[in-house]
Formats: C-alpha cells, sequence, structure tokens
C-alpha cells in the first residue's frame, strides 16, 4: 500500500512508546485490537519511529484503520505497509488535520464546496478511532474515503 507519515508528537500514549521511538510491536497490536481491528494476520516491526506492517487483511477499509490506529500514536513517524487485502476497494486519501480544521471544513475540502454536511462519511470512515465528531486535533491524520456513485 506504500508509506505514510505522521506527526509522532501527537496522538495515543501506548505502553513503551516516546517521542523518539514507537511502542513495542505487541503493544501496537493490543491498541488495534483495542478499535477492534482484526490484527490476526498482520505482523508488526518497529523501527525506531516507523512501524513496518505486513501480512494479510480482509479490506482495504481495515487495512488503513490499522495504519492510522498505530500512526496516529506518540512515536511513530511513517507507517510503511505491505499489507495485503482480500477485497480491494479505492483508497482513501490521508488528510493530516490542521489548525483551525474541523470535519465540515475537511469534507468541504476534499467533497467540494456546500458538501460540508457529509462530514459525517468522514466520522465514520474514522471510527473507532474517533469517538465524537468534534474530538479531532492538529497533526493527527483522518481518512477521507472516496465518495459512492
Amino acid at each position: 500500500m506504500g508509506f505514510f507519515s505522521f506527526a509522532k508528537s501527537v496522538g495515543a500514549k501506548i505502553f513503551g512508546s516516546s517521542e523518539a521511538q514507537a511502542a513495542p510491536a505487541p503493544e501496537l497490536k493490543k491498541e488495534a485490537e483495542k478499535h477492534g481491528l482484526d490484527v490476526a494476520g498482520v505482523e508488526v516491526k518497529v523501527e525506531g519511529d516507523k512501524i513496518v506492517l505486513s501480512g494479510n487483511t480482509k479490506s482495504t477499509e481495515e487495512a488503513e484503520k490499522i495504519i492510522l490506529a498505530l500512526g496516529n500514536s506518540i512515536g511513530v513517524a511513517q507507517v510503511e505497509s505491505n499489507l495485503i487485502v482480500a477485497k480491494e476497494v479505492k483508497p482513501s486519501v490521508f488528510y493530516e488535520v490542521k489548525k483551525g480544521d474541523n470535519l465540515w471544513k475537511i469534507a468541504e475540502h476534499h467533497y467540494g464546496k456546500g458538501q460540508g454536511a457529509k462530514n459525517d462519511i468522514i466520522f465514520n470512515a474514522n471510527k473507532p478511532m474517533l469517538s465524537h465528531p468534534d474530538k479531532i486535533y492538529p497533526g493527527q491524520v483522518l481518512r477521507i474515503p472516496p465518495l459512492e456513485g
């Protein structure tokens, strides 16, 4: 799937992580499982502030959520994904939240002027990592799925 960049000084604090290094692989897998993500077939390797993912997932959406759940944590600057997905669909765009952003503004930026009401699509695409539409922060990376049709 490729390489994804993250702000390593923001995000979830996972046991064993620091701003210099990602948490150990078993702790990262626990973090993904905490969000209800299936990482049984996923190998997680930590190389300092970089995470390398390999193995199999059931869908593009699941793979993207795993990348975000692990990438949006303290100490992670980059995720390299070599995941193989069983059901491939058009990938989402990854967007880094800027100061002053909200989901409405992000929806209008990605889906077009007057499309802010589609912010619920972005919120739902980032569940369970997002618990509330107003709880986003600068540096966080979100999935912006393509619109259907």
